[in-house]
């Protein structure tokens, strides 16, 4: 079964807009995973613009499934999550000033710094995860940083999706396939939803993990956490 984590930046976001502590991020991460979820995510930016340094110290003793955190490789950030120790590091190649991830890494040419980035996690006993499109060449670049898995970038498959469905999962087939090949597990993230996540999960057997966060938390303010989850959850089975 592919594993659903729920990433709860928005909650956060949600919470900074107002200031205090409303609604409660330790909260929701411990109501995400009563309610099914099997992961939480969250993404700390530099500018703590949703979940904060803070959160992520606060969040770590609340998790009892798995806790994904993903970040640019900056030397604060290894050093936070080398004291906190997630589950898995999911590396992104992010600006600072960067609204969302837009692309995946180019692994050729980034390889000795993601090389030495995975090498330094996975001696802190982290597993790692590199964010790249569905691209040969990107995921042969990853194999070679020696990373346990790869995050699919799959805005590209949501946004073609409503046009043609076949067209939006070829690449993202092929992708996972290559992986595959080469022992790497794969993830995937970015704008996935209840209308396209069972069609990518049913056509991507090898998937091992999705990570969803803004379709999810925008239809929990319409039809409550506990039930979206579990609809999410049901797209994976």
């Amino acid at each position: 079964m592919t594993r659903l984590s729920v990433n709860i930046n928005k909650i956060a976001t949600l919470r900074n807009s107002r200031g205090g502590k409303i609604p409660c991020v330790k909260t929701a991460t411990i109501k995400c995973q009563e309610f099914g979820a099997q992961g939480i995510t969250i993404h700390p930016r530099p500018d703590e613009r949703h979940i904060t340094r803070k959160d992520v110290y606060e969040i770590k003793p609340l998790i009892t499934t798995e806790f994904n955190i993903e970040g640019y490789p900056s030397e604060d950030f290894l050093k936070m999550v080398c004291e906190v120790k997630p589950t898995q590091v999911t590396l992104v190649p992010d600006t600072e000033s960067q609204l969302t991830s837009d692309h995946g890494w180019d692994t050729w040419k980034n390889l000795g710094f993601l090389k030495d980035v995975i090498s330094r996690l996975q001696e802190n006993g982290i597993r790692t995860s590199i964010f790249v499109d569905p691209d040969e060449e990107a995921i042969e670049g990853a194999a070679e940083t020696n990373t346990n898995r790869i995050e699919l970038y799959t805005e590209p498959y949501a946004s073609f999706f409503p046009i043609d469905k076949h067209k939006a999962i070829e690449s993202f087939i092929k992708a996972a396939q290559i992986a595959a090949t080469m022992n790497i597990d794969v993830n995937a993230g970015h704008d996935l939803n209840l209308e396209n996540l069972p069609f990518m999960y049913h056509k991507i057997p090898n998937l091992k993990e999705v990570s969803i966060g803004h379709a999810l938390i925008a239809d929990a303010l319409y039809m409550g956490l506990e039930t979206t989850i579990r609809k999410y959850l049901d797209c994976l089975r």
